[in-house]
């Protein structure tokens, strides 16, 4: 994939942007919603340490793979791995209907207790005994529910009756560790597919990869048993939270207990995690801008998932979105609303259970366990010109694209074209008309001096998708804005990048320094160029 982007600026401080460009330059751009199959996962709960771009290395908890699992999905991702501990834990994915078997097995060092996992939402049966038991036994009945002893192994088994996108989460001293990572996501298909996911715009979306060259990297065509959420891209986003004081106090507790017995003096973790004093803010256990490498990296060896959209205009992109940790994230996503299909596998919809009833959220906003499913989606509509850079008087042919309205205004009658879903109202308006004008005046908006330090060369040059949008747009003065900066070498692809990021601007930061934490760019390109998510 290419690395060097072609960037619009949208939305943020210029100064902001000006520093996020600079990372965005060397990201990968891969993201999807990648994890394991089941039904039967063998965990393990396991320490190690995951690294931070402050150079920073957390000790930390989390769940892994004991041994190979049953296989990786979606099958396009070449690259996988599933190591014995990784935050956050495996994405486990499942089909509706299913009976889950997940065998746990407690390999955190013997200090740190016993340990479980709950899974809300599900009706969870287990090897735990009807009564409480005495001593050292290795399976105990817990405070939530049942819990393995350090080096024990304890098994959960429910039926994966609601489809859609699950936490899960230690249920044994929860406020030490889910802090220290001992949390993942379930992900349940859909028995069921609904007819309009394979026909219309959605089989229009296939014809356009087949054509390109793409993949099809979802984990089904629809998040639910229902036709309104169909889609054609998704990502998981897991937004978390740690306290490095607590990460400390357990490692050297643990150090200090060494390979101490259970029940022995000294053989057990007293880590005050009050008062709560986060610096690292992650989604997918990453930081900004260790989040915009790819899935799988082998730099990151027990933080194996990334965050970094990647869309084509036009694309139903399913967001799956979840508050682990302690602490609200209110999560915004530029460049459109997410419309909510639903809350925690639970669908929001009229009273006729005909239409979605969701809101559309400006912020993405997530409590402790809450998960989410949200459509978004970008076109071009609305910006009041032409994002294509079409140019009728060019003798470039691809300048001279035609643009047909279907019902709704949009280009959907050639899946295979360049500009297949451009808002056709806008077809033909070149920026170059009034280039500092605003909506009143003619112009799109009030474009700043390139000249400016605060933009400079960090502005992106070219407010066109594709590789051909320097070439097409030409005015009195040459491309508006000039191009040739380090962000957008004219024989590379071009992309829009919108940046999404914590509304809390103290979970845009790594350790107190900006720009790092909850934060990463959404890259719109063209059709034309290859979205490959492959690793």
């Amino acid at each position: 994939m290419a690395t060097n982007k072609r960037i619009v600026r949208k939305g943020c401080p210029s100064g902001m942007w000006a520093v996020a460009v600079v990372f965005l330059l060397s990201a990968t751009g891969f993201a999807a919603a990648p994890g394991i199959t089941g039904p039967t996962f063998n965990l393990t709960a396991k320490d190690a340490y995951i690294s931070q771009p402050d150079g920073a290395m957390l000790y930390s908890w989390g769940y892994g793979c004991n041994g190979a699992p049953g296989g990786y999905a979606p099958t396009a991702i070449k690259a996988t791995f599933c190591n014995a501990m990784q935050v956050p834990g495996p994405t486990l994915i499942v089909t509706e209907g299913q009976a889950v078997t997940v065998n746990l097995t407690n390999q955190l060092p013997t200090s740190a207790g016993n340990t479980s996992m709950l899974f809300p939402g599900f009706q969870v049966a287990t090897n735990c005994p009807t009564a409480p038991t005495t001593g050292a036994s290795p399976v105990q009945p817990g405070l939530l529910t049942c819990e393995a002893a350090p080096g024990a192994t304890v098994t959960y088994t429910f039926t994966a009756t609601s489809p859609g996108t699950h936490a899960y989460f230690s249920g044994t001293q929860g406020d030490l560790q889910v802090e220290m990572g001992l949390f993942g996501a379930i992900i349940v298909l859909p028995a069921n597919v609904p007819t309009a996911c394979t026909t219309g715009l959605h089989a229009s979306n296939l014809t356009a990869e087949a054509f390109w060259g793409e993949s099809d990297f979802r984990l089904a065509p629809a998040a639910y048993d229902h036709p309104s959420t169909c889609y054609d891209r998704e990502y998981l986003f897991q937004f978390s939270e740690m306290d490095p004081r607590i990460h400390s106090q357990a490692m050297a507790q643990v150090i200090a207990a060494g390979n101490c017995v259970v029940g022995s003096p000294g053989c057990s973790l007293n880590v005050a995690t009050e008062p709560y004093h986060p610096t690292y803010f992650m989604i997918n256990g990453r930081s900004m801008p260790d989040d915009m490498d790819g899935n799988y990296a082998l730099q990151y060896p027990h933080q194996p998932y990334n965050g970094n959209p990647h869309v084509h205009p036009g694309e139903q992109l399913l967001l799956r979105i979840i508050g682990q940790g302690r602490w609200q994230h209110p999560f915004h996503e530029h460049a459109n609303h997410v419309r909510i299909l639903a809350r925690d596998g639970n669908l929001l919809l009229t009273p006729d259970s005909l239409m979605l009833a969701g809101p559309a959220l400006f912020t993405t906003t997530t409590t402790p366990g809450l998960a989410m499913d949200g459509i978004f989606y970008f076109t071009g509509r609305g910006l009041n010109w032409d994002p294509y850079g079409h140019n009728p008087s060019s003798s470039d042919p691809s300048a001279k694209l035609t643009c047909t309205p279907d019902t709704n205004g949009y280009n959907t009658g050639a899946p295979t074209a360049i500009n297949y879903y451009e808002w056709c109202q806008d077809h033909n308006k070149p920026l170059e008309v009034a280039p500092f004008g605003d909506v009143a005046g003619g112009g799109p908006v009030t474009l700043p001096d390139s000249n400016i330090l605060t933009n400079g060369a960090w502005y992106g040059g070219s407010p066109y998708l594709g590789p051909d949008a320097t070439g097409r747009a030409v005015g009195p003065t040459g491309t508006t804005p000039p191009s040739g900066t380090i962000a957008n070498p004219p024989s590379s692809e071009a992309a829009f990048a919108y940046m999404w990021h914590s509304h809390n601007e103290r979970e845009i930061t790594t350790n107190n320094i900006f720009p790092g934490g909850m934060m990463m760019m959404l890259l719109v390109d063209s059709r034309e160029f290859v979205i490959d998510e492959s690793n």
